[in-house]
């Protein structure tokens, strides 16, 4: 495993491209943390940490395997899972490792969450953790009974996160107790939402569900068909999900009426990534290798942004730009109001993970193993 900064002489597999050399501002004190894989429990996928306009390469670590796994960026220190099974903190400003937590084997493609000292994420092997983030000792695990895809939020002095084996749980973050559980008709792959004591999920039964935060009943639900993976995601009064066969929903909180539904134009659609909401935009990321920006109100498409390549990266807002990568190996920044390109890093790789926005820096993973740090 290797770290590389900045300036230092680098292999041409690492794939970097055309870098616009502008200057950055310095690691701040005021940039903002992205804890979280959404950012925040609302799983709206905007970041407030200004970036510069043309970023550039800060450093890069080669991991050995793919990356899928959205970091957590939280003060100095970025942390990330990978597919070959192992949790690292890494430095912020630098790229060196600071610690690297193991879990035999088993894949971490969720994203982590940090809270306090507290980094919490769960493996493919169904595995829950929660470990010191000094020195990724273990406080406690929990044990589901299948892989957990699901990145985790934080809510009310609990962790809640689902598993294949059709449950979302909820769990003490103190000391991992079983608060609740919530058993679905089938996987729970998407991270839960959380807005106004309500958490909700979209699964593999095709069911948008409203679960009471408190007791873990479910208050409502809609049914719209087909598979989900992407997180819902929330906005003055709404949740936002796109489906594996194309389509996207607006659903109201207070009742689960569908407000609308609309059908992607592109070929062999199929929505992964989870969305992103600023105020009356939605964006949305397909595997027709498009990116594209909805209003609110009608679900109309108001631009629609082309790539080479799938796009399972879910879209992060920041200060007017939208920021994500694609299967094409590229990392795209385009203007929120008209879709058009403003920057691209090539990469070299297919990119899944999305990007982590915060303290100045932006840090993002590739399939090709190595995670880079822009600033």
């Amino acid at each position: 495993m290797t770290v590389r900064m900045r300036g230092a002489t680098t292999a041409p597999a690492l794939g970097v491209v055309a870098l616009l050399l502008c200057g950055a501002p310095a690691l701040a004190q005021g940039g903002g943390d992205w804890p979280m894989f959404r950012g925040k429990a609302q799983n709206t996928g905007v970041a407030h940490s200004p970036l510069s306009r043309t970023p550039s390469v800060k450093w890069t670590y080669d991991t050995g395997g793919s990356v899928e796994s959205t970091a957590a960026i939280v003060g100095d220190r970025v942390y990330v899972g990978t597919m070959t099974g192992a949790l690292l903190s890494l430095d912020l400003t630098t790229g060196r490792l600071r610690w690297k937590h193991t879990t035999g084997g088993n894949a971490i493609s969720a994203g982590p969450l940090v809270h306090g000292s507290t980094v919490y994420v769960g493996d493919e092997g169904g595995t829950f953790y929660a470990l010191n983030t000094a020195d990724g000792s273990v406080r406690w695990t929990f044990e589901t009974g299948d892989k957990i895809m699901s990145s985790a939020i934080y809510v009310d002095n609990s962790v809640l996160f689902g598993s294949y084996d059709n449950n979302l749980y909820r769990l003490r973050a103190g000391d991992g107790h079983e608060l609740w559980r919530f058993t679905s008709d089938a996987q729970v792959h998407c991270t839960p939402c959380e807005a106004g004591g309500k958490v909700m999920i979209a699964g593999c039964d095709g069911m948008l569900r409203i679960i009471d935060l408190q007791s873990g009943r479910q208050v409502r639900s809609a049914s719209l068909g087909g598979n989900f993976s992407g997180a819902p995601a929330y906005g003055i009064g709404a949740v936002y999900v796109g489906s594996m066969d194309g389509r996207y929903y607006s659903v109201r909180l207070s009742d689960a009426k569908i407000m609308w539904t609309r059908e992607e134009p592109g070929r062999s659609p199929a929505i992964y990534a989870s969305a992103a909401i600023l105020n009356n935009a939605i964006v949305f990321a397909s595997r027709s290798n498009n990116v594209f920006r909805v209003d609110r109100q009608t679900g109309d498409i108001e631009w629609s942004f082309p790539t080479r390549g799938d796009i399972n990266s879910s879209p992060v807002i920041n200060h007017g730009r939208v920021i994500f990568g694609s299967g094409d190996g590229n990392l795209y920044g385009v203007d929120l109001a008209n879709g058009r390109e403003v920057w691209r890093h090539t990469l070299g790789t297919p990119i899944s993970a999305s990007p982590a926005i915060g303290q100045n820096r932006l840090v993002i993973g590739t399939e090709g193993g190595v995670i880079y740090c822009f600033g």
